[in-house]
């Protein structure tokens, strides 16, 4: 029998049990719900964590027509009384504001319109419903007809839809709303943030506070966003976040499931790999792996064993966040990023409820202690230890997203200095001249105003990466230079190659950290290793005449530069 198919990118629930596609079950997530009873639920967490596959979970067991084959086998199945109570027994209403993202204001209201009408469409067999009155069914076609010109028309939608399946079955109705966050985070990047909110609030209102057809209501986000600002009024509401001990477990991998699937896949030699580039949130009391990467490098893996690890989360939630801190950080935030991205923790309070507002207040200090919960709350930032009266001990929870820190310093880094034609100029002038001196003067300015690498648990050949990606930056800005980052020369792979066509100068350098901060030693060892592996050999085959070898040692904010001459031996 071949094994399940990897569930990348599946949030169908459906299309998981009835298509051969491994599932992590979390079902019991749906005895937990209904046993603790919220009117109106709201679960934090990061993106890519699972919570529309959830979502649709619960809309599959819930939703009057359920198909019971769906869950055999499953946890929740051992819950027979429960299952015979609810499964297959509530009209549904599920939609995902996570496209919900337009560059301005009429863009997003339209796409929330689209949302809404592919809801109805949904639904549209109420239009032969004998309960439900021409009036009724009126008001289901003009949602149809897409017919939203008043913000009225759409604000209502949700309660009208809710209200006219109420009508027809006489039970009340379960509301899932994934992604709720979303519009406003695009609101806020583009400008549109008060409009926006006030049309969501609106909307929310209708359909979680005013509304007796509502039985319970699901909502799923990244933020917390002010109970004042968009869920004014509402009784019987309750947030489950990041650091809640409750339903932990249902977002995300555990140690145990990652082992499972490893196992399942013939993979369990690459755990501790998984577990370095992967795990490290911390949810409650629960270590966790965010499944989107863990399910992708299984996928990877599966047809290259020797496939190396990638950033896949960054790459499919963007990293606004991080570049926004980094850019408008001052030096003491700065200086913390250094501790973090050293792997050192920093103690921040975390602002449980906030508003996009907060981010644009006139007061810096203000402003930076939302910055801090926007990176906690985002998935960024991870509790070290256990929250203490509000004060969280932070920390970066894996390899991956301290790689994401570190990309997005050296980008930052790299606009600096391109806003620095001159110094550029020179530094490049002196790499051609063999000035190690004025090299070393520059770079040394340089590293002095921008974030270093602390020393600390950080893996040195981790931390020269990061001297090395400043260096290249700086190179780089020559359009006529040919500048080559770890390319195979000689014996070995080189740090980096430099080509001046024009003139036949070549450039090789070799980074070294120095640990025991002997700048000196490390550089003649960098200088040495060009030598013994003959990094000059590539430079020599395309013609370089001149070849300059640089050996630059880092350590914090301070560096060393020497330089030799490579003469070839007659």
């Amino acid at each position: 029998m071949s094994k399940r198919k990897i569930p990348v990118g599946i949030e169908k629930f459906k299309e998981i049990r009835s298509e051969n596609f491994y599932y992590v079950d979390k079902t019991s997530f749906i005895r937990e719900l209904l046993n603790s009873w919220g009117k109106v639920n709201l679960f934090t967490r990061p993106r890519r964590f699972g919570k529309s596959l959830n979502m649709d979970m619960l809309c599959s067991f819930f939703e009057i027509g359920a198909d019971p084959a769906l869950f055999e086998g499953l946890q929740i199945t051992k819950e027979k009384e429960l299952c015979d109570k609810y499964m297959g027994q509530y009209p549904v209403i599920s939609i995902s504001l996570k496209d919900v993202d337009g560059d301005s204001y009429q863009m997003s209201y339209d796409l929330l319109c689209s949302v809404l009408y592919n809801e109805a469409i949904r639904l549209q067999w109420l239009l032969d419903s004998d309960r439900l009155t021409k009036y009724d069914k009126a008001s289901l076609l003009k949602f149809l007809n897409q017919e939203f010109d008043r913000p009225v028309d759409l604000c209502q939608s949700i309660q009208v839809l809710s209200r006219l399946l109420y009508k027809h079955y006489n039970k009340k109705v379960i509301i899932l709303i994934d992604e709720y966050d979303v519009p406003l985070n695009k609101a806020y990047q583009n400008h549109y943030y008060e409009p926006m909110i006030s049309l969501i609030r609106s909307m929310f209102s209708m359909a979680l506070k005013t509304n007796e057809a509502l039985y319970f209501a699901v909502l799923t986000g990244c933020l917390r966003i002010s109970k004042k600002s968009i869920f004014t009024g509402l009784n019987n509401f309750k947030v489950h976040g990041i650091s809640d001990v409750q339903y932990a477990q249902y977002f995300g991998f555990t140690d145990t499931e990652v082992r499972k699937l490893l196992s399942y896949y013939g993979m369990s030699y690459c755990f501790e790999e998984v577990k370095e580039w992967y795990n490290g949130y911390h949810f409650g009391r629960e270590s966790i792996y965010c499944p989107w990467d863990v399910l992708n490098y299984i996928s990877d893996h599966l047809t290259d064993s020797e496939a190396e690890p990638v950033l896949y989360w960054a790459n499919s939630s963007g990293n606004e966040t991080v570049r926004e801190i980094i850019e408008h950080s001052n030096g003491t935030v700065k200086a913390e990023l250094e501790l973090l991205v050293s792997g050192e923790q920093i103690q921040k309070e975390i602002i449980p409820e906030m508003t996009y507002q907060d981010l644009l207040s006139g007061d810096k200090g203000e402003r930076i202690k939302y910055l801090w919960s926007l990176l906690y709350n985002t998935g960024y930032l991870t509790d070290g230890e256990k929250p203490a009266g509000g004060r969280h001990t932070l920390k970066i929870p894996n390899r991956e997203v301290r790689l994401i820190f570190e990309q997005q310093i050296l980008t930052w880094f790299s606009k600096k200095i391109k806003s620095d034609a001159g110094k550029l100029q020179s530094f490049c002038k002196a790499a051609e001249d063999g000035d190690a001196e004025k090299m070393q003067q520059i770079f040394g300015e340089y590293l002095r105003k921008s974030i270093s690498v602390r020393d600390s648990a950080v893996r040195k050949g981790r931390k020269e990466s990061f001297y090395h990606g400043m260096l290249v930056g700086i190179l780089g800005s020559e359009d006529t230079w040919i500048v080559l980052s770890n390319p195979e020369s000689g014996e070995g792979y080189s740090d980096i190659l430099v080509e001046i066509p024009e003139k036949s100068i070549g450039c090789v350098i070799e980074v070294k950290y120095a640990e025991n901060r002997n700048l000196d030693k490390a550089c003649r060892e960098a200088i040495r290793q060009v030598r013994d592996k003959q990094y000059m050999t590539r430079l020599q085959d395309d013609g370089m005449e001149t070849i300059h070898i640089y050996g630059i040692a880092c350590y914090l904010k301070k560096c060393r530069i020497q330089h030799e001459k490579y003469e070839e031996q007659s």
